[in-house]
């Protein structure tokens, strides 16, 4: 997606008051917001940690290996990210937190919301992706704020989440440390992945429906052709105009790309119309989610992401 701005749209939060929405809960594997659990010996000795969504809710898991309780405030991979609206739950576990981690870049800006609106007493280390990767917005452009597609800036997160795990809980900072680095050594095999395909394929033009994925195709060395103003709007959940939507859907009846790299989490009308013209066009379409999949680990569902971008190619 183009330097997407409209990520995690949250209403206002007046105090405490919010508006309960389905898509609060667990990351995959955690405990969730488990108000027995919280209260059990055993829980009370974990580093409660609040993660936007489960994506960094898992890499949290991974690092925290057993002495974290992690709640992930997004988990429901049929839920669009960008019409969350944040809860009072979501506020509880966010006041016993020691750790938080958000995506930052306006994509979950309910999670400072959220912590402003508590008592103001919160002595959680808050981790934000955005600002741990170094990313800026393009001149004349807008942030990708995406950026747990860009394998880079997930490697510094996880020393990040290493180091705020070790200050709640000093004990076992050396596990926290450990972990962290295992975890990187697992995304390399990710980034060697990428380097194949741009070995393979670099230059080629691919199409999008919003900015979810460019991180890695930038990495895998593939061009955006898609007009910034379809996956602007797609974003920003706006009508595309008829020219517009023209010039996308002659991207693949021309076979001017060879893929079309799909958010589906967010799909609508227009999304749908560029999806069935890069089907009858013989164009493969590599589906891709903003939040991870039921039954996945992060590795895993990148791993599957840049296999299917791969193998698409390659057709």
């Amino acid at each position: 997606m183009p330097a997407p701005s409209l990520r995690l749209l949250a209403p206002v939060i007046a105090g405490t008051c919010l508006v309960c929405l389905a898509g609060c809960g667990g990351s995959s594997g955690s405990g969730g917001a488990d108000n027995d659990a919280a209260q059990s010996p055993a829980a009370t000795s974990l580093v409660p940690v609040v993660a936007s969504t489960n994506v960094y809710g898992d890499i949290a898991e991974r690092i925290g290996g057993g002495k974290v309780q992690v709640t992930s405030v997004i988990s429901d991979p049929d839920q669009d990210p960008h019409s969350y609206e944040a809860n009072t739950q979501n506020q509880l576990a966010l006041s016993k937190a020691k750790v938080v981690i958000e995506n930052g870049g306006g994509y979950d800006d309910f999670i400072d919301r959220m912590l402003k609106s508590g008592d103001g007493d919160s002595s959680a280390d808050v981790i934000n992706a955005v600002k741990l990767s170094g990313k800026t917005a393009p001149a004349g452009g807008e942030l990708n704020e995406h950026v747990w597609y860009d394998f880079p800036t997930v490697a510094k997160l996880a020393d990040g989440i290493a180091a705020a795990l070790a200050k709640a809980d000093p004990a076992d900072a050396a596990t926290f440390t450990e972990n962290a680095k295992g975890f990187k050594d697992k995304l390399r095999p990710l980034e060697q992945k990428e380097a194949r395909i741009k070995a393979d394929h670099g230059g080629e033009r691919v199409a999008i429906t919003e900015p979810v994925p460019l991180y890695m195709l930038q990495a895998a060395g593939l061009k955006n052709a898609t007009p910034e103003e379809f996956s602007e709007a797609i974003e920003e959940g706006d009508d595309v105009s008829a020219r517009t939507l023209q010039e996308t859907l002659a991207q693949f009846t021309g076979k001017k790309v060879k893929a079309l790299v799909y958010n589906e989490q967010t799909s609508g009308p227009q999304t749908e119309k560029a999806e069935q013209a890069a089907k009858a066009a013989g164009i493969p379409v590599v589906p891709v989610t903003e939040t991870l999949p039921h039954g996945k680990d992060y590795l895993g569902w990148m791993t599957a992401n840049v296999d299917a971008l791969a193998s698409a190619l390659a057709k």
